[in-house]
């Protein structure tokens, strides 16, 4: 499914290659009826926002954003297990079923980052997709809210995962803008729990 690599290349640090790559990701995401119109358009407006303007400023709204406080990590166990054990052992686990899929990773990046699942999920079936997304949904949500928070367009991402894994998109009308840096957003959302009773994403087949 390639709509989910799409979703990584959007989610990725912005870089010349990738914005140069962006009228096919548009095309990818016109065509995936995965994508609900909603999502669609707004997808199409983040689209435009990475690709104006020069490359640095594109950097520096990407850094900005997700690189400066754990409430917009993408790093997905960063939300549920902080830097205990727990998020290392939930690491290994996720890794094992890349591994048991027959991918290893090449790259720097953590398995839980969400570039890197998205990139695995598009190489998988939509049940075993669906299945994965919705184990995380809540984390998806709590990021999703902070960057509705901050009026980020990139939100449109989450979004649309979301509405894929079977839930609902977030009304960006209830949740109040915050123009403050992200480790402001992580005291606002510090207690929002990212899952109830679902287990945290991990292996779901051998």
């Amino acid at each position: 499914m390639l709509v989910f690599k799409a979703f990584s290349a959007l989610l990725s640090y912005p870089t010349e290659s990738m914005r140069q790559a962006l009228p096919e990701i548009g095309r990818v995401i016109a065509d995936s009826p995965l994508v609900p119109p909603a999502q669609r358009a707004e997808l199409m407006r983040l689209i435009e926002e990475i690709g104006s303007g020069d490359l640095m400023s594109a950097e520096e709204r990407y850094v900005d954003l997700f690189d400066r406080g754990r409430a917009l990590s993408l790093n997905l166990f960063e939300h549920l297990h902080g830097d205990s054990r727990d998020r290392g052992q939930a690491m290994v686990e996720l890794k094992r079923l890349y591994e048991a899929a027959g991918f290893e990773l090449a790259t720097r990046e953590l398995p839980d980052y969400l570039p890197v699942l998205l990139e695995y999920l598009s190489r998988r079936d939509l049940a075993e997709a669906r299945e994965l997304l919705a184990d995380c949904a809540g984390i998806l949500a709590a990021i999703c809210r902070s960057l509705l928070a901050r009026r980020s367009r990139y939100a449109a991402v989450l979004q649309a995962l979301l509405v894929i894994a079977g839930e609902r998109a977030i009304d960006a009308e209830k949740i109040p803008p915050v123009f403050e840096r992200p480790e402001t957003l992580d005291r606002d959302w510090a207690e929002q729990p990212a899952f109830a009773d679902r287990a945290a994403l991990g292996p779901t087949r051998p």
